[in-house]
């Protein structure tokens, strides 16, 4: 069984970074070749924000966040991480890490998740 654990979740005001890290465990034959993060905001729905290819460290963002974040991964320890700057009051939510992609990448449609990790950002 898949396990995903994120953590880095913090609470920061307006422009600041953070990164987030997300490590998986379980079985991964045939579901960890695409990871990625989504976030929720209170009160909306689930959002993409990124995803990577870990074979070959190709990576896909979400319009709202391309330029200001990075999604990378730790070969061979079955890492990921989300690199976030310039953090906007529009990026606070809970960010969930995710494995086993349908489709295509820019669909963001995963079908294992975290528990996820808040983001917070004040002005």
């Amino acid at each position: 069984q898949v396990r995903l654990l994120e953590s880095g979740g913090d609470s920061v005001q307006v422009g600041g970074s953070l990164t987030l890290t997300c490590v998986l465990s379980g079985s991964t034959y045939g579901t960890s070749d695409y990871m990625g993060w989504l976030r929720q905001a209170p009160g909306k729905e689930r959002e993409g924000v990124a995803t990577i290819f870990v074979p070959a460290s190709t990576t896909y963002y979400a319009d709202s966040v391309a330029g200001r974040f990075i999604i990378s991964q730790e070969p061979g320890k079955n890492t990921v991480y989300l690199q976030m700057h310039d953090l906007k009051p529009e990026d606070t939510g809970m960010y969930f890490c995710a494995s086993d992609l349908q489709g295509r990448p820019s669909d963001f449609n995963f079908r294992t998740w975290g528990q996820g990790t808040q983001v917070t950002v004040s002005s």
